[in-house]
């Protein structure tokens, strides 16, 4: 497949821009990239598209979500308002978790991912967690994903917060689902090995899910210091931080995800730096539930990766870019401050982040990566330049609609139609499913 005729945003380390590009897609890579002028001369497929001006660029990537939390749009809680971050957890997604079984599960996953594909996001990384339904739980969501078209990281929630049974059966998903794709290699899936947070994880179940991971080689997906009061719990019952307990218990590392950490201290950021660990910022999140904003800028100062996600807020990057420039500006009363960093965390380390997990070329474009593509119609009213590119992105793409979304080569929506989904029918079951999951919740 050619799509020819575009304005094309590489996203390669010389952030090219071609005013009339194009590209050439060979199965699940992109082949050959030039002018379209070069493109069509060179090569005579049958199957092309005209963007007719439009943005070409690299599929989005959200390095932290909880398809989940579907079930938590309109949803009335049975007490009084949240206080705090522990109460929310306690009377909303704990209590919503417990609540899912396996088709509240699969139906969770459908609605995030087909607003992934309308927003013009390509991978996610999801965070799982159904206590009473986690027993091939895993597969359920994969086949989401596979039936969608989408690349997708996944894990489950291992906590020990509902007991030992609910904790080893989360435990051997996580297990289950490694060894699953290390046999298989499903193009378009990964593993890594959950776990929920420090404080509510012992000692024991810690260093068993560090054992267990480690024997597959596999990083981990956890929330590190995302409110005040993990930091506290874990100085008060384990004698150090947050981070500090995950370095001694050795499940840091460049495959590892830090979802948060919002409350560390300069410690950490050395002990986060110093073992390439990932930290995923989720600004949208934090503010929700006023835990705090994390320290991007001085954390990106250091040399530490971090990326960019929602947690499960939505699946539209671009409002967490929007949001992400915003709140920095806004903590440090310092209109210099968020605008280079929050940039890099989407484009560049969400991207690196992705490419290293699946150990492909992911969020560029460019000979030989991934045909994760998107089409967006955005025609810039003033010149678009690789200087200028960011303010274009924050003040015009970012509002722009996703015409068309490839992965791997395959057209998941063309003019912003996606075929072979139902969604009012779906919609229509889901509405039959949630009543129920608001019953037991």
């Amino acid at each position: 497949m050619i799509i020819h005729h575009a304005t094309l945003i590489t996203m390669d380390p010389a952030n090219r821009i071609l005013e009339n590009g194009a590209i050439r897609i060979q199965g699940d890579t992109i082949a050959d990239v030039g002018t379209t002028q070069e493109i069509l001369k060179k090569y005579f497929d049958p199957d092309r598209m005209d963007a007719k001006g439009k943005i070409l660029m690299p599929g989005l990537i959200n390095a932290h979500t909880h398809l989940y939390s579907t079930f938590a749009r309109g949803m009335a809680l049975k007490d009084t308002p949240p206080k705090d971050f522990v109460h929310i957890l306690e009377r909303l997604w704990w209590r919503l978790d417990k609540a899912l079984d396996e088709e509240a599960v699969r139906l969770s996953a459908f609605f995030p991912l087909l607003q992934a594909i309308r927003c013009g996001t390509t991978t996610l990384i999801d965070h799982h967690s159904s206590p009473r339904a986690i027993e091939g739980s895993l597969d359920v969501i994969a086949h989401v994903y596979e039936q969608m078209g989408l690349r997708g990281i996944l894990c489950y929630e291992v906590s020990d917060r509902d007991g030992h049974a609910a904790r080893n059966k989360g435990i051997e998903e996580n297990r289950r689902f490694l060894e699953q794709c290390e046999k298989m290699h499903p193009p378009l899936l990964c593993a890594l090995f959950g776990l929920h947070a420090s404080f509510t994880l012992s000692d024991e179940t810690l260093h068993t899910c560090a054992e267990i991971g480690r024997s597959f080689n596999a990083g981990f997906h956890v929330h590190c210091a995302e409110a005040a009061s993990d930091l506290e719990y874990a100085r008060e019952y384990f004698g150090k931080t947050v981070v500090e307990r995950f370095h001694n218990a050795e499940i840091l590392g460049p495959k590892t995800i830090t979802a948060h950490c919002v409350h560390i201290t300069d410690k950490d950021m050395d002990l986060l730096r110093d073992t390439k660990t990932n930290v995923v910022h989720n600004p949208r999140s934090n503010m929700n539930n006023a835990v705090g904003c994390a320290p991007v800028p001085e954390m990106a100062r250091r040399g530490i990766r971090v990326c960019l996600g929602t947690d499960g807020m939505s699946a539209n990057m671009m409002d967490e870019l929007k949001m992400g420039v915003l709140i920095h500006k806004h903590v440090a009363a310092d209109p210099r401050v968020g605008w280079n960093e929050m940039f890099a965390l989407l484009f560049q380390n969400n991207a690196r982040l992705a490419s290293e997990l699946f150990e492909a070329k992911i969020g560029v474009i460019e000979k030989g990566a991934m045909a994760d593509v998107i089409l967006l119609d955005y025609y810039p009213p003033t010149p678009l330049v690789p200087e200028n590119l960011f303010g274009h992105i924050l003040f015009g793409l970012a509002d722009a609609p996703v015409d068309t979304t490839i992965v791997a080569g395959r057209i998941l929506m063309q003019n912003k139609e996606i075929p072979g989904i139902n969604e009012q029918e779906l919609s229509a079951r889901a509405r039959e499913i949630a009543r129920k999951v608001w019953q037991r919740f």
